[in-house]
């Protein structure tokens, strides 16, 4: 399986969980830290970014261009 990476630019990030929803893998969730962003809004983590084989959906689906994701190549 590919290996991925994503890049969370928390400070873009409005917390809508449609990129979420996108993640077939489970790589991402919503901060539990209490942190906001500069908007105010709790933004994204990377919570098992092991998981991710970097198939770009959730950077498609974030309306606000807040994640970048890379695949390495084999």
């Amino acid at each position: 399986m590919a290996k991925g990476k994503i890049e969370i630019d928390r400070d873009k990030c409005k917390g809508c969980e449609l990129c979420i929803a996108a993640c077939k893998y489970d790589v991402i969730a919503l901060s539990d830290s209490g942190i906001t962003n500069i908007q105010g809004y709790r933004h994204l983590e990377a919570k098992h970014p092991d998981q991710c084989i970097g198939c770009g959906l959730c950077a498609l689906m974030c309306p606000d261009a807040a994640l970048t994701v890379w695949r390495e190549s084999q």
